[in-house]
């Protein structure tokens, strides 16, 4: 689809932007239009599983770009991991097209409540265990860490000194 609005495509998702920590409910805005000025918000967990969606109304209904903002309430979290969506049906045949996805960290799956996260740059002798016994007084729970950082960290025994790691609170 074509946008008449300036070149810009026809979803833009604003927030939360890739590989943000969110809380529930998840908050997603940007501009956008779609058929009949309307298209669809989901969020899903790492495996697929649909937690949460909305129909959402933006734009004019003739090609116009609206302001939108959704909260999605979560009523599971089965992981840490997992995706917006925005997108639209299509008029033709209903699937799914212009569709913009977001990955994201739920911050209540690592920490509830979830209230944010301090940064942390990593100093030389530092391990996640070692942050997360200094953070939350168990070296347990270095997993919180890792978790919050999977943009970043591949192997949560490898960390570099100078890498700015998220520790969720």
């Amino acid at each position: 689809m074509t946008n008449p609005a300036g070149g810009l495509p026809p979803i833009s998702v604003r927030q939360p932007q890739p590989h943000d920590i969110v809380d529930n409910p998840v908050g997603v805005c940007g501009i956008g239009t779609g058929f009949e000025a309307t298209f669809s918000a989901r969020v899903r967990a790492a495996d697929g599983t649909e937690l949460a969606a909305t129909s959402i109304t933006a734009g004019t209904g003739t090609g116009g770009l609206g302001n939108f903002h959704v909260d999605l309430a979560l009523s599971a979290l089965p992981g840490p991991q997992g995706v917006v969506e925005v997108f639209e049906f299509s008029a033709e045949d209903g699937s799914e097209i212009n569709k913009v996805v977001v990955p994201v960290t739920f911050g209540p799956a690592l920490i509830d409540p979830y209230a944010g996260f301090l940064q942390y740059t990593v100093q030389r002798g530092d391990t996640l265990s070692k942050l997360a016994r200094q953070f939350y007084g168990n070296a347990s729970l270095y997993p919180r860490i890792f978790e919050a950082n999977r943009h970043l960290l591949s192997d949560p025994n490898r960390i570099f000194t100078g890498q700015v790691l998220r520790i969720p609170q």
